[in-house]
């Protein structure tokens, strides 16, 4: 840790998305202000290991748990205003972390390569082409024999369907088959801001070894 942590935000990213910065023009349900249960478990076992990608990082919760346990942390998102959010966090908790605006649809073009990778709520709002898209930038980003946790909507009731998708477990195993190690689908709580129905929003967490 440091008194004046720097952080940066750096790399291209498409200028036009202005519906992505007004998602966070208040709290959006998912930033929670502070790490899902289901990630900070794995932290809190000292899972967590080497270089840390955050990938649509929001404002930076996740980025931080990793930042927070000594770990070289980067998180990458493309609403600016969260970008924003999150390196305030950083300075005023005297972390020293990296946050690179950034399409995680490019993964594969980021040139680097991370120990640890975390997406929290990302891939189940991807379909077709853009999930192999978005999987094959994991991959990409990923270091041989490094870790991916996925953090994912269940397919199950009380959770309602509509723009985000719910995936099966069958989905979660079709859309990483090659180049992966599936070593677990577990099912998990995703906590929200908004009042949560009866046992919790139904999530999976996926811990997968890249190949």
């Amino acid at each position: 840790m440091s008194d004046a942590p720097p952080t940066h935000t750096a790399l291209p990213a498409d200028a036009g998305q202005p519906s992505l910065d007004a998602l966070y023009a208040v709290p959006p349900p998912w930033d929670i202000g502070r790490p899902q249960p289901a990630l900070l478990d794995i932290a809190d076992r000292g899972v967590l290991r080497g270089r840390v990608l955050d990938v649509g990082c929001g404002t930076g919760e996740h980025t931080l748990m990793a930042a927070r346990r000594g770990l070289e942390a980067t998180g990458v998102d493309l609403a600016a205003t969260a970008l924003a959010a999150a390196e305030r966090k950083a300075r005023e908790r005297g972390l020293t972390a990296r946050f690179l605006r950034y399409d995680v649809l490019e993964l594969s073009a980021l040139g680097e390569r991370f120990d640890t990778v975390l997406d929290s709520l990302v891939l189940h709002g991807f379909h077709g082409r853009d999930r192999d898209r978005y999987v094959d930038g994991l991959h990409a980003a990923t270091a041989p024999g490094g870790q991916c946790f996925v953090l994912s909507f269940r397919d199950e009731p009380p959770n309602r369907s509509g723009r985000v998708h719910r995936l099966t477990p069958d989905e979660i195993r079709g859309a990483f088959a090659d180049g992966w190690l599936l070593h677990a689908v577990e099912p998990v709580t995703v906590d929200s801001s908004l009042p949560a129905p009866a046992g919790g929003i139904r999530g999976w967490r996926t811990r997968l070894t890249r190949l």
